[in-house]
């Protein structure tokens, strides 16, 4: 019997546990901090072997093969360790795909890979196919494939989940774009972590799909020096590529060898030029599959985008607020600021991670009215943006934010929590801090 051990045992970790007893594995899950009663709960239940608190070290070296969650880095002592010894080590994605044969569409990149994996399994899931989506998102992979027999996975993958591949592969890969984000786990160096989102097409061959975004000047930079096998589908705001994805006549314009598809731009239910992009790739994918055209017109019309992110929460005395906690870097606050169309109140702050401001300079002296800071360290926003705007405001909870937000905004503004940074230093998560920001609005 080979012998697993899980390193974490959190949503992967214990996704993989449920897998890993079904195939008949000897399993030892270990997790340097404290595990959440539910997965205690699953564990016990499947008479899993488990410790929390620390690694029994000698344990985990016994291992044939280990699973390490996302959240732990390549660079701790353990993982150095097993390496050394030549134990593989690798992510969820990579143990739960050897155990299923499911169409795979694999979605990557540093902002809009949510969105666009939610709206390409609802416009796949409207078009009759037994579609799960997993990865980053939901249940874990490794759960999913445990308990189900799906024909067809989308998955978002985060450059963490895609460090620990060996063999997976992709049947439709989608990069959504590649800014610098997670810095801190590649060294520093923005190289190394757009090598990472690259490795989603490494083991695929010239019979699988990759989609792109082709006004990208870093994705386009590196396929011109790194070619791949895959059939491209790139998708554009700027360019008439001959297959993929385009804008004509206020259209967006999809050509496959399936289909040529149409649809009209301002009867999309996302707005900003982002989610442009993100409905060209979803839209493009589903094409790819084989869905209707009526059907994919009807899904990106009806959907209803993801939780915290550019989420209308409440409009008070004709002030907007708007949640977009999961804008944890500065890209996707950028996306954010681009979209607001009115007077903005903008909350930013959290854990810096080795965030460069500069580019938001121009959208903040354009359409930002105050700033507030939500964060134990804001020395950096308060360096970067403390001439431009007429007020900047540091709070440390997220009630006192919202209270001062509501102070200063006035009729026919937007509240926009929109922190471009990581949300550990006073909230659980992204969705924690988006949760809160909500509860405040319905407190005022």
């Amino acid at each position: 019997m080979q012998r697993l051990v899980i390193l974490g045992g959190g949503e992967s970790g214990v996704g993989t546990a449920i897998l890993g007893k079904k195939k008949g594995y000897e399993i030892f899950l270990s997790d340097a901090g404290k595990l959440k009663d539910k997965y205690k709960d699953v564990l016990v239940h499947l008479g899993i072997d488990w410790e929390e608190g620390g690694h029994t070290e000698d344990r985990i070296l016994e291992a044939d093969i280990v699973m390490k969650s996302p959240g732990i880095p390549d660079t701790v002592p353990m993982v150095r360790k097993l390496v050394q010894r030549g134990i593989p080590v690798i992510s969820e994605i990579e143990f739960a795909s050897r155990y299923t044969d499911a169409f795979i569409i694999g979605i990557t990149g540093s902002n809009g890979k949510t969105t666009t994996t939610m709206l390409t399994h609802h416009i796949l899931k409207n078009g009759g196919l037994h579609v799960g989506m997993a990865g980053n998102i939901g249940d874990s992979f490794a759960q999913m494939v445990a308990e189900n027999e799906y024909d067809y996975y989308v998955l978002e993958i985060s450059s963490f989940q895609l460090d620990g591949i060996q063999n997976f592969k992709p049947d439709i890969a989608v990069i959504t774009n590649i800014t610098p984000d997670h810095l801190d786990r590649y060294d520093y160096k923005f190289e190394n972590y757009i090598a990472s989102k690259f490795r989603i097409a490494m083991n695929q061959s010239a019979g699988d799909l990759f989609l792109y975004d082709l006004d990208d000047p870093v994705v386009t930079q590196w396929l011109g020096e790194h070619p791949i096998k895959p059939k491209t589908y790139p998708f554009s705001l700027d360019q008439q590529p001959e297959m993929g994805a385009c804008i004509r006549n206020q259209n967006i314009l999809i050509r496959t060898p399936n289909n040529t598809i149409e649809m009209r731009t301002n009867a999309l239910a996302l707005a900003g030029k982002h989610n442009l992009k993100n409905t060209m790739a979803a839209a493009t994918v589903a094409s790819l599959v084989g869905i209707r055209k009526e059907t994919i017109r009807n899904s990106v019309e009806n959907f209803q985008g993801a939780p915290h992110r550019l989420e209308k929460v409440l409009k008070i005395h004709h002030v907007q607020y708007i949640n977009d906690s999961k804008a944890t870097n500065v890209n996707a606050t950028y996306y954010a600021l681009e979209s607001m169309t009115t007077p903005t109140v903008w909350l930013v702050g959290g854990v810096d991670k080795g965030n460069d401001y500069q580019s938001l300079l121009p959208l903040v002296r354009e359409k930002v009215k105050a700033i507030i800071c939500i964060g134990m360290d804001n020395s950096k926003i308060k360096e970067t943006f403390g001439n431009v705007v007429d007020l900047l405001v540091e709070t440390y909870a997220m009630s006192e934010a919202v209270k001062v937000a509501y102070k200063i905004a006035e009729r026919g503004d937007t509240v926009l929590l929109s922190p471009a940074c990581a949300s550990f230093d006073l909230f659980k998560n992204y969705e924690d801090r988006g949760n809160q920001f909500k509860e405040a609005i319905k407190n005022l």
